[in-house]
């Protein structure tokens, strides 16, 4: 690492430190560092537990328990400048306690975390947003062979990444990442790097690594609620078509197995979608791009001119800021009707139809002045 004068053109190497030191310590600096920032780890993590306990008939605890995008466990083990040599088998030592817990279980150990860390949020909304599930019923955590194990150090012994490359030819699914620390006069820089599987080629890797998961993948994606899904929307898609071009981008011959189908409203990451559930359908303009000021300040434009947009849709809308989520909805919705009951099917997809015509009409001035004003347009 570098770090560069302007002025003088000139680049001084930064020299790394180790934690000892500086004086860090595992648990109340690197451990907080990454609770605080899973992202630090190279991907979207949701933590939902420290210090776990929460074993049968033994006192061992590890350091941080989290779910991944796809409902997957994660135990996180970290050490400092060593890695030590035993840390492969601790860490698959927790990962097989953890391996027989319960959706109600995850869910359990979540809430204790948020109550302990003085959150009021509820652990199952929490874990529904994050997942982008319609609701409870419908997410899957800690699903077969599906634990994760992320090993964090320094510098990680000959002993480990050996041991680590053998057991991912078996299936299992551990990384292997370096956190090194650099001073730069008073500031503490940080940098990770992923050296197990070699980032360059973790595409490949995974691809070798899922091999022999492959029946268990196709056996999810075909679960029932799947196929009803993806039956449904092939159903409506042609029906819409014939009234309004706004989706005539998609491709109804492709799968789609999502409580959900989107296409472009003209704002970069807010797009139009339908939504079915077993509980309700409903026609959506979700603000939903990746900088969660931007969402709400695109909120806070359309909701000047709610009284204008309610006129032309013909009805109340549903305005769903959601203050303490990255995203926020405008909907409308149909109750008591269920994407898992094909009697309510007809009845879906003229409500789906006729409203979303109206919901594009209702916003389409404001989002063209909005994009002319913002340069959001795409």
């Amino acid at each position: 690492m570098f770090l560069v004068n302007s002025k003088s053109k000139k680049a001084e190497q930064v020299k790394d430190v180790s934690f000892k030191e500086i004086g860090l310590k595992e648990r109340r600096d690197l451990q907080e560092w990454i609770a605080n920032n899973p992202t630090m780890l190279g991907e979207e993590l949701l933590i939902i537990q420290k210090e776990f306990d929460g074993f049968n008939n033994t006192n061992e605890r590890l350091d941080l328990l989290a779910l991944d995008k796809e409902g997957n466990l994660v135990v996180i083990e970290n050490k400092l400048d060593d890695s030590g040599k035993d840390v492969v088998w601790q860490s698959m030592k927790y990962t097989g306690y953890c391996s027989s817990l319960k959706k109600d279980d995850i869910r359990s150990i979540f809430q204790q975390y948020l109550i302990k860390t003085g959150s009021t949020e509820s652990a199952e909304d929490i874990i529904i947003d994050f997942l982008n599930k319609p609701d409870f019923s419908e997410v899957q955590l800690n699903q077969d062979l599906s634990q994760r194990i992320i090993l964090v150090a320094r510098d990680f012994r000959k002993e480990v990444t050996n041991t680590v490359i053998w057991a991912r030819k078996y299936g299992m699914k551990i990384q292997c990442i370096k956190i090194i620390p650099f001073m730069v006069g008073e500031q503490l820089i940080v940098d990770t790097e992923q050296i197990i599987p070699v980032k360059d080629i973790e595409d490949i890797m995974i691809g070798y690594d899922e091999k022999s998961l492959e029946n268990i993948k196709i056996k999810e994606n075909l679960a029932n609620c799947q196929i009803y899904r993806n039956e449904f929307w092939h159903k409506l898609l042609p029906y819409f078509n014939t009234k309004s071009d706004l989706f005539s981008g998609r491709n109804v011959e492709l799968n789609q197995y999502d409580h959900w189908l989107s296409t472009g409203s003209g704002l970069s990451g807010c797009p139009f979608s339908f939504v079915v559930t077993k509980n309700y359908c409903s026609v959506e303009f979700g603000l939903s791009s990746s900088e969660k000021e931007f969402n709400k300040k695109v909120y806070d434009y359309f909701y000047s001119f709610k009284d204008e947009i309610e006129s032309s849709f013909g009805d109340k809308l549903l305005w769903e800021r959601l203050d303490n989520k990255k995203k926020s909805r405008i909907s409308y919705r149909l109750d008591d009707v269920s994407i898992f009951d094909k009697e309510d099917w007809d009845k879906m997809i003229v409500f789906l139809t006729e409203n979303m015509i109206k919901l594009d009409k209702a916003f389409r001035k404001h989002i063209n002045i909005f994009s002319r004003q913002n340069r959001k347009s795409v």
